[in-house]
């Protein structure tokens, strides 16, 4: 008999794209133990194979089918030594390019979207059940059915999960709502995820407190607009506000992250609780995406450059040390150099920590994809690069202000050299430094030594340890 003790059978999953992804390919991980299926990282040992994606970046179709010719080729020579090799797409593409896979790539066995994961067992059973009559009739291997769950269920998919299993650790995620309402002119969330839905405030509460047992010091709580989480309590809904402050008084939660955020959301209460609650972290991701007003109502966005000052104004009041992250889209259709240049205006203007920034690419019945006025991809590339160039030299100003200073960080795991350990500042810089093992999973004051390229050293600090003040890009920077 299959125990999870002792599983027979190895799934390998691959994950493409933000942290929601990461947190689905735990639950999925869950949703199989049951079945045998242990985690492998490891491709050949693997009976089954799952590709968790995401359709944000540019030919992120491309890319899957890419990988599933490779794929491909390893079940043809598992069925040569008599082995099957389960395939699987989930996530993004999935929902979006469902019925374009199974007939691209007919070798898959399962194509599900990523309100559908907590079908998987069931799609998975079936699979078994085909195969044993009739084999796949494009590799001759075990599976004569190819399965398409992209269907958007009435109920949650999070009635059914079991309890977390997968993806414990120092630093975890948590889901707390899904889909969107917002309809950006470039973005497909809302066509594959769906409409917003938040998670009831005593399930939210219950996994917290799970992943805390399991040894969480530190939690992301996740959504693809998670300030607009919206969660039903004992006394009606609940907002992201309310939420933090009944999460944070869980005992051994030492920090709290919430990610990724909408202008629009950014209310009184939830501005507040910034400077309310040491536990969340003064690091707040919040895409504007534009700093052209003209752009942000052709992307839908429903705000203007003024509006996001004034949120990041009123941030920096209630907790000085904020710093800010965000994302950059150069080239939506309609922009020229004007809109540009206001873009440019507003990196200047507020200062980043961190950001992500892209040049627009079209996605298939989105709005934008038929706009007129697209924007040749040379112009992009060359308003891309000066996007990057200015925000990166933020980022470097803000950690090279971190030097000299000290600050509490969580540690993680180990460090990429014997004897170092690693961790995040509460700015989520890694930081790495000399130091026992026996750090993992404290917050120790730590006094930052250098600023290296891609992350901070430091060493052990005498004394307590206390973020002192926000580095150097929350003054309005130059050019």
């Amino acid at each position: 008999m299959t125990t999870p003790s002792q599983p027979k059978r190895r799934v390998l999953i691959r994950t493409y794209g933000c942290q929601m992804n990461v947190y689905d390919s735990d639950r999925m991980a869950d949703v199989l133990a049951p079945l045998g299926y242990a985690p492998t990282e490891v491709l050949a040992e693997a009976d089954m194979v799952i590709l968790n994606t995401c359709h944000i970046r540019e030919k992120a179709a491309e890319k899957v089918f890419s990988e599933l010719g490779r794929l491909r080729d390893l079940k043809q020579e598992n069925a040569a030594q008599g082995r099957s090799l389960t395939l699987a797409v989930a996530g993004c593409v999935a929902q979006a390019e469902g019925a374009e896979i199974t007939a691209r790539a007919p070798w898959v066995d399962i194509v599900l979207g990523p309100q559908s994961y907590h079908r998987l067992p069931e799609l998975v059973a079936r699979v078994a059940r085909a195969g044993a009559i009739a084999p796949n009739p494009i590799t001759g291997t075990p599976g004569g059915t190819r399965l398409l769950d992209t269907d958007f269920p009435v109920e949650s998919k999070f009635d059914h999960l079991p309890e977390a299993t997968q993806g414990q650790g120092i630093s975890a995620f948590l889901t707390i709502q899904e889909g969107c309402d917002k309809f950006c002119s470039f973005c497909v969330v809302p066509y594959t995820r769906g409409s917003e839905y938040s998670r009831p405030v005593a399930a939210v509460l219950a996994e917290a407190r799970r992943l805390v047992a399991h040894g969480a010091r530190e939690i992301s709580v996740l959504g693809q607009n998670v300030n607009a989480y919206h969660g039903e309590g004992d006394n009606g809904p609940v907002g992201l506000a309310q939420l933090l402050r009944e999460l944070v008084k869980i005992p051994g939660l030492a920090r709290l992250r919430y990610t990724t955020s909408h202008p629009r959301d950014m209310d009184d209460a939830l501005i507040q609780a910034h400077g309310d609650l040491p536990q969340l972290m003064p690091l707040l991701h919040l895409p504007v995406q534009s700093g052209s007003d003209r752009m942000l109502q052709a992307m839908n966005r429903g705000h203007t450059a003024a509006d996001f000052r004034r949120v990041v104004d009123r941030l920096r009041q209630v907790r000085p040390d904020i710093a800010l992250s965000s994302d950059f889209i150069a080239g939506h259709p309609g922009e020229n150099d004007a809109d540009h240049q206001a873009t440019m205006a507003l990196i200047r203007d507020v200062g980043f920590a961190s950001a992500f920034s892209f040049k627009y690419s079209p996605r298939p019945g989105t709005p934008a994809a038929g706009a007129p006025l697209q924007v040749a991809e040379p112009i992009k590339d060359a308003r891309l690069a000066e996007i990057q160039a200015l925000l990166r030299d933020q980022t470097q100003a803000f950690n090279a202000a971190l030097v000299g200073q000290e600050c509490d960080v969580l540690f993680t795991g180990p460090g990429r050299d014997p004897g170092q350990v690693a961790g995040r500042t509460p700015w989520l810089q890694p930081i790495h430094l000399s130091g026992p093992a026996s750090l993992i999973g404290q917050i120790r004051p730590i006094r930052v030594v250098a600023s290296l390229r891609n992350s901070l050293s430091g060493a052990l600090a005498a004394g307590p340890g206390q973020p002192l003040h926000a580095p150097a890009t929350q003054e309005p920077a130059t050019a």
